[in-house]
């Protein structure tokens, strides 16, 4: 097994058992409701944003596969402090990565640590269950109430 595969399922199972950020946040004002009919994941989202549209804090509540737990612990260590515009590029780039569309040695990005997803893309089952949480987090900045995997969160739309 190859060094990066390793700290790559070292990664997930750590957020998965351990995921970050997990639970009910109390004072949040833009909430969602995201699930992926497919494997049975199914999470809400909830941030709170300043009135300077900055992610002031989020969390996640729900159950789901590994991938999809650990996606979501990781979203939301890395989105907190960002803007709103920020936190679409890095939807983005997160996305873009899981579909071969951003070249990791080539292209400029704020993957950091999430670059442990990369293997995802070799199994496209899972890419989904992957994106759910990143797709769920736009839906609650944009104001909807829920979104699925079977629609509107297709891996390769582009956020706006």
């Amino acid at each position: 097994m190859t060094r990066l595969r390793q700290l790559y399922q070292d990664v997930i199972l750590d957020h998965n058992e351990n995921p970050r950020n997990f639970g009910d946040l109390e004072d949040a004002n833009c909430e969602a409701h995201g699930d992926n009919p497919l494997c049975g994941d199914e999470y809400v989202v909830s941030a709170k944003l300043t009135d300077d549209g900055e992610v002031e804090s989020v969390a996640f509540s729900g159950e789901g596969c590994a991938i999809s737990k650990a996606a979501a612990s990781m979203m939301t260590q890395h989105v907190e402090e960002l803007s709103r515009e920020e936190t679409e590029k890095l939807v983005n780039e997160f996305r873009d990565m899981l579909t071969d569309d951003l070249d990791l040695e080539e292209d400029d990005h704020d993957l950091g640590h999430l670059k442990v997803f990369e293997s995802v893309a070799s199994r496209p089952e899972r890419i989904k269950c992957a994106v759910l949480p990143w797709h769920t987090l736009l839906a609650a900045l944009e104001g909807k109430e829920s979104i699925s995997t079977e629609g509107e969160a297709d891996p390769k739309a582009e956020v706006e």
